[in-house]
């Protein structure tokens, strides 16, 4: 119902209402295009294999063969669901536009001297201000495609696949870090699902889909450090670097400290202390090249209210945001999400020691991780500063809220598979997506 109230109120409110959204298909970011491709059959067909043969697989491949299948399959859907929009228009031209950052690529001769000066460049209306994304993000996202250009491989077709293959790999970290904390069985019964994910629409060509893959194994690397085995130091250090670099690729996955902390309730908070040293010790490599944090993080609220997000109404993003992840996510997490109370019930209240063991004995992983990515939606949410576009934005929490399909009934995986295939499909096939 949230879903089509989104999809209609615009429609009801009539055209000067629903201008004001800066959405032409609100809530998706995009425009009413009815349309095929030749990504359209193989979409199709990869749909109906996953459906078919997705949950048996889940239960019979080794664990090494089935992480590397689910990245696989995930990788060819969200290339398949690029192409149902054509080569250049859905992938290769998406992040070669004037608001993305390719645009200011070339421009960056002199890394030291853009970082020294990238914060006086974040407000808009000046000569020289940063295009919409780079302006919006800390300077690591540039630095991420001027690295890629250094190498040889510049260009939109090489960024792109750059953000699909590692965006897709969160198919692989999530189950990784559920197997870690405790519950393989958990774990495989989620891979179907996050292989045909429909976030992948938005992951395939957009930054955000590098974020979200940079961020699952930063969070799996510390489900790893949890166990205390051989080796847990340099999986929490590695853990709290790759955390460090999300904080330099988005302002917003700060809140990724959220399902952090319950990857750290679930089991041990030892890989606390060397994740987060790690990950200041990023900072304070960025610091002394010249760029501090909140700096630019005060500067970009500013940007921020300088364009269009200070005419698009909070009063239907609030929830209409909530819409666009549901589409991001798939009504088999939202049915799912009802679930989650009762495997995060909290036992009788004991001392504090006791009561926390008992708790972690008996508290499902796959369930902990997906309430902790919901719970970071929501903060996102009510803070007024993501207004649409946040199946895209909100990528790398949408794979942490999709682990709560590994809590529906075996019987109806089929049933839900084709529910999210069909949703990613229609979405595709009806809007033409901006991301």
């Amino acid at each position: 119902m949230l879903v089509l109230a989104a999809f209609l109120v615009p429609r009801i409110e009539g055209k000067p209402w629903s201008d004001r959204l800066y959405a032409g298909a609100a809530p998706i970011f995009g425009g009413w295009l009815p349309h095929v491709g030749w990504g359209t059959v193989p979409a199709v067909a990869l749909a109906a294999a996953v459906v078919r043969f997705g949950p048996d697989l889940a239960r019979r491949l080794s664990w090494g063969r089935l992480l590397l299948t689910t990245w696989a399959t995930a990788a060819g859907w969200a290339f398949a669901l690029a192409m149902v929009d054509g080569w250049q228009r859905g992938f290769a031209g998406r992040l070669t536009t004037r608001d993305e950052y390719l645009h200011e690529v070339g421009g960056v001769h002199d890394i030291g001297s853009m970082l020294r000066g990238f914060s006086g460049r974040i407000l808009d209306f000046q000569p020289d201000s940063w295009t919409t994304h780079v302006s919006g993000h800390p300077p690591g996202a540039l630095l991420v495609f001027v690295a890629l250009d250094r190498v040889g491989l510049g260009g939109g077709a090489w960024a792109g696949l750059l953000c699909l293959l590692v965006g897709t790999s969160a198919a692989a970290a999530v189950p990784f870090a559920i197997r870690a904390l405790g519950s393989e069985y958990r774990a495989r019964v989620a891979t179907p699902f996050l292989a045909l994910m429909p976030a992948a629409i938005w992951i395939a060509v957009s930054a955000d889909g590098l974020f979200a893959g940079v961020g699952a194994w930063a969070l799996a690397l510390l489900a790893v450090a949890t166990r205390l085995g051989r080796g847990w130091v340099l999986a929490a250090v590695a853990s709290g670097v790759l955390f460090g670099c999300t904080l330099f690729l988005s302002y917003g996955l700060v809140l990724l400290a959220v399902p952090a902390a319950a990857v750290l309730l679930a089991r041990s908070f030892r890989p606390a202390l060397p994740a987060v040293l790690s990950a200041l010790a990023v900072v304070g490599i960025f610091a002394a090249a010249g760029f501090w944090w909140l700096t630019g993080y005060h500067l970009v609220v500013q940007r921020y209210y300088q364009g269009i997000a200070s005419t698009r109404p909070y009063s239907y993003w609030v929830w209409g945001n909530l819409a666009a992840t549901v589409c991001a996510v798939g009504l088999a997490t939202a049915a799912a999400s009802c679930r989650l109370f009762v495997e995060l019930e909290v036992p009788p209240l004991h001392p504090l020691r006791d009561w926390l063991a008992r708790w972690r004995s008996h508290v499902d992983p796959a369930a902990l991780v997906a309430a902790a990515g919901l719970a970071a939606i929501l903060i996102a949410d009510v803070s007024g500063l993501s207004k649409a576009e946040t199946e895209r934005i909100w990528l790398p929490f949408d794979v942490w809220a999709l682990a709560a399909t590994a809590l529906l009934p075996r019987h109806s995986a089929r049933f839900w598979l084709v529910v999210q295939a069909a949703g990613a499909l229609l979405i595709n096939h009806l809007i033409l997506t901006n991301w």
